[in-house]
């Protein structure tokens, strides 16, 4: 696996490596050793799959507060999906910044995402499919999240949000 740092202290674009031959690829998604050497958090609680079937379908932006806090790794394994991450840690220089990278099906693309971030995805085809490990078992009480269009922090998606759900659209304007 190869971790890339993106600009978002802590937050990780991790290629997974393929071995080729005749038969196709084999790669290997997760290794609490190489976790631990970058010094990210190698807990996983749950493992969840997401499915969209409509093209234009925004998820988000989800995160968990402290104590439930959790770190999430995100995977495409089917179709295609701009997955789109925020930093809301008060203290950190980053804070309200975000960052957004395609994962699909073939680029053999996870995004790391740490404790104290918001998440979500938009679907860029149809029929598309998410994979995630969290740290942390869902809790509603925990449960929070700040809206995809807050102008807090101008996120600027590829195409346009055609289906989305109402908890997602209505969340509160951001103030921190």
């Amino acid at each position: 696996m190869k971790f890339i740092e993106t600009e978002l202290k802590g937050a990780y674009i991790i290629e997974l490596v393929p071995h080729r031959d005749h038969r196709g690829i084999f790669a290997r998604a997760w290794c609490e050793n190489e976790m631990r050497e970058h010094w990210l958090s190698s807990r996983i609680a749950q493992i969840n799959t997401g499915f969209s079937p409509k093209k234009g379908t925004l998820r988000g932006m989800h995160y968990q507060k402290a104590p439930r806090a959790e770190v999430k790794v995100v995977r495409c394994t089917k179709g295609a999906v701009y997955d789109v991450i925020i930093d809301l840690r008060p203290q950190s220089i980053t804070h309200r910044k975000w960052v957004g990278v395609k994962l699909d099906d073939r680029n053999l693309r996870m995004i790391y995402v740490p404790e104290g971030f918001a998440h979500g995805y938009l679907t860029l085809e149809d029929d598309s499919e998410i994979y995630y490990l969290t740290s942390e078992f869902y809790s509603a009480q925990a449960s929070a999240g700040v809206r995809y269009d807050d102008s807090a922090f101008g996120i600027e998606w590829p195409i346009s949000v055609d289906v989305i759900s109402d908890a997602d659209r209505l969340w509160p304007d951001y103030s921190i």
